[in-house]
Protein backbone atom coordinates (compact mmCIF):
# COMPACT_ATOMS: atom_id res chain seq x y z
CA UNK A 1 0.00 0.00 0.00
CA UNK A 2 1.33 3.57 -0.99
CA UNK A 3 1.90 5.97 1.93
CA UNK A 4 2.22 9.80 1.47
CA UNK A 5 3.99 11.94 3.88
CA UNK A 6 3.02 15.70 2.90
CA UNK A 7 5.46 18.67 4.83
CA UNK A 8 6.31 21.96 4.72
CA UNK A 9 3.44 24.12 5.54
CA UNK A 10 3.92 27.40 7.11
CA UNK A 11 3.04 30.83 7.65
CA UNK A 12 3.98 33.21 5.59
CA UNK A 13 3.42 37.10 4.43
CA UNK A 14 1.75 37.44 1.23
CA UNK A 15 3.98 37.49 -1.75
CA UNK A 16 6.30 35.32 -0.27
CA UNK A 17 7.16 31.49 -1.29
CA UNK A 18 7.12 27.83 0.09
CA UNK A 19 8.02 24.61 -0.51
CA UNK A 20 5.75 21.40 0.04
CA UNK A 21 7.07 17.96 -0.09
CA UNK A 22 5.28 14.64 -0.46
CA UNK A 23 7.50 11.86 0.69
CA UNK A 24 6.13 8.44 -1.20
CA UNK A 25 6.94 4.99 -0.89
CA UNK A 26 6.53 4.76 -4.35
CA UNK A 27 5.05 6.80 -7.09
CA UNK A 28 1.55 6.56 -8.36
CA UNK A 29 0.95 7.03 -12.31
CA UNK A 30 -0.69 10.37 -11.43
CA UNK A 31 0.41 12.37 -8.77
CA UNK A 32 -1.24 15.90 -7.41
CA UNK A 33 -1.55 18.19 -5.03
CA UNK A 34 -5.06 19.52 -3.21
CA UNK A 35 -6.40 21.84 -0.92
CA UNK A 36 -8.96 22.79 0.66
CA UNK A 37 -9.76 25.95 3.02
CA UNK A 38 -12.15 26.40 5.57
CA UNK A 39 -15.79 26.14 4.54
CA UNK A 40 -14.93 25.46 1.48
CA UNK A 41 -14.60 22.53 -1.10
CA UNK A 42 -11.58 20.47 -1.94
CA UNK A 43 -9.97 21.67 -4.72
CA UNK A 44 -7.21 19.80 -6.62
CA UNK A 45 -4.52 22.42 -7.56
CA UNK A 46 -1.77 20.70 -9.19
CA UNK A 47 -1.14 17.17 -11.21
CA UNK A 48 2.26 15.44 -12.22
CA UNK A 49 2.42 12.69 -14.90
CA UNK A 50 5.23 9.54 -15.06
CA UNK A 51 6.26 11.72 -17.90
CA UNK A 52 6.53 14.98 -15.83
CA UNK A 53 3.59 16.48 -18.05
CA UNK A 54 1.72 18.87 -15.52
CA UNK A 55 -1.72 20.04 -14.82
CA UNK A 56 -2.43 23.03 -13.40
CA UNK A 57 -6.11 25.23 -11.89
CA UNK A 58 -6.22 28.63 -13.40
CA UNK A 59 -5.85 30.22 -9.82
CA UNK A 60 -2.42 29.26 -9.27
CA UNK A 61 -0.80 28.97 -12.90
CA UNK A 62 1.87 30.73 -13.20
CA UNK A 63 2.53 30.88 -9.37
CA UNK A 64 3.03 27.54 -8.57
CA UNK A 65 5.18 24.47 -9.95
CA UNK A 66 4.89 20.41 -9.52
CA UNK A 67 8.02 18.93 -10.15
CA UNK A 68 9.03 15.19 -8.52
CA UNK A 69 12.36 14.02 -7.35
CA UNK A 70 12.40 10.38 -8.55
CA UNK A 71 15.28 9.05 -6.91
CA UNK A 72 14.52 10.35 -3.53
CA UNK A 73 10.37 9.62 -4.04
CA UNK A 74 9.56 12.61 -3.41
CA UNK A 75 7.27 14.91 -4.94
CA UNK A 76 7.51 18.95 -4.23
CA UNK A 77 5.01 22.01 -4.90
CA UNK A 78 7.07 25.15 -5.31
CA UNK A 79 4.80 28.03 -4.46
CA UNK A 80 5.46 31.22 -5.03
CA UNK A 81 4.08 35.07 -5.11
CA UNK A 82 1.55 33.36 -2.39
CA UNK A 83 -1.45 35.00 -1.41
CA UNK A 84 -4.16 35.36 1.59
CA UNK A 85 -6.65 33.31 -0.54
CA UNK A 86 -4.15 30.25 -0.70
CA UNK A 87 -3.97 29.68 2.97
CA UNK A 88 -5.80 25.95 3.33
CA UNK A 89 -4.38 22.71 4.33
CA UNK A 90 -2.56 20.85 1.63
CA UNK A 91 -2.56 17.44 0.82
CA UNK A 92 -0.59 15.26 -1.98
CA UNK A 93 -2.27 12.35 -3.17
CA UNK A 94 -1.71 9.55 -5.85
CA UNK A 95 -4.00 7.81 -8.38
CA UNK A 96 -4.23 6.01 -11.26
CA UNK A 97 -5.43 7.88 -14.44
CA UNK A 98 -4.45 8.82 -17.32
CA UNK A 99 -3.91 11.33 -18.75
CA UNK A 100 -3.15 12.59 -15.87
CA UNK A 101 -5.51 15.98 -15.28
CA UNK A 102 -7.28 17.84 -12.43
CA UNK A 103 -10.24 17.54 -14.72
CA UNK A 104 -11.97 14.45 -12.82
CA UNK A 105 -12.49 16.90 -10.38
CA UNK A 106 -11.08 16.33 -6.72
CA UNK A 107 -14.14 14.60 -5.55
CA UNK A 108 -13.68 12.25 -8.37
CA UNK A 109 -9.94 11.48 -8.80
CA UNK A 110 -9.24 7.53 -8.66
CA UNK A 111 -7.05 8.42 -5.58
CA UNK A 112 -5.11 5.06 -4.11
CA UNK A 113 -3.16 6.75 -1.46
CA UNK A 114 -3.27 10.24 0.24
CA UNK A 115 -1.38 12.17 2.96
CA UNK A 116 -2.20 13.79 5.59
CA UNK A 117 -2.71 17.76 5.34
CA UNK A 118 -0.06 19.89 5.98
CA UNK A 119 -1.19 23.91 6.85
CA UNK A 120 -0.30 26.70 4.84
CA UNK A 121 -1.09 30.20 5.90
CA UNK A 122 -0.76 33.12 3.68
CA UNK A 123 -1.45 36.62 5.83
CA UNK A 124 -1.93 40.10 4.05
Amino acid sequence: QLQLVASGGGSVQAGGSLTLSCAVSAFGSCMGWFRQAPGKELEGIAAIDTDGSTDYADRVKGRFSVYKDNPNRTMYLQMNNLKPEDTAIYNCAAAHLHPCLLVPGPYRWPITARSGGTQVTVSS
